[in-house]
């Protein structure tokens, strides 16, 4: 029996299933940031502590605090049993990957690695990318293997 009695793996052939998931993507990207950044002051309270104890090991690691905090909470959501973080499960999206298995913690790192690597370096078209593809997808959909779907 599955925790999760709707489990989303595999990608569907429906068209609707990706209608108007650009616009949705970007909307859960501002949720899910708000959210990260909310959950970089508590993790800095605690690096502040840890730091103490350490003897000022900690200090070092203040720099990489976001990536961090986003790469923990992108980790655990999207790689969790909903495949979807709490900006992406609000507008009713989700990530399947197009083999039809689950995401898994990894690969949701691999994906938010990819995406912030091309968005620094094609930050305009990483979304025009979404208007012209199968399915909306971005090119690290496409080089990853997932698909954003819709769960409404």
């Amino acid at each position: 029996m599955s925790l999760n009695p709707n489990p989303l793996y595999a990608a569907p052939e429906d068209w609707r299933a990706y209608s108007g998931t650009l616009s949705r993507r970007v909307f859960a990207f501002i949720l899910d940031y708000i959210i990260v950044l909310l959950l970089c002051i508590p993790a800095a309270v605690v690096l502040f502590f840890l730091s103490i104890l350490t003897l000022g090991l900690g200090f070092f690691l203040y720099p990489a605090l976001f990536v961090l905090v986003a790469g923990l909470y992108f980790g655990l959501t999207v790689g969790g049993p909903n495949q979807a973080s709490p900006g992406m499960r609000a507008m009713g999206i989700a990530i399947a990957r197009v083999d039809g298995r689950p995401m898994d913690f990894l690969l949701a790192i691999a994906h938010l690695a990819l995406f912030w690597i091309l968005n620094s370096l094609l930050t305009p078209l990483i979304l025009l990318a979404g208007l012209f593809t199968e399915r909306s997808r971005l090119i690290h959909d496409l080089l990853v293997g997932t698909v954003t779907v819709r769960t409404d």
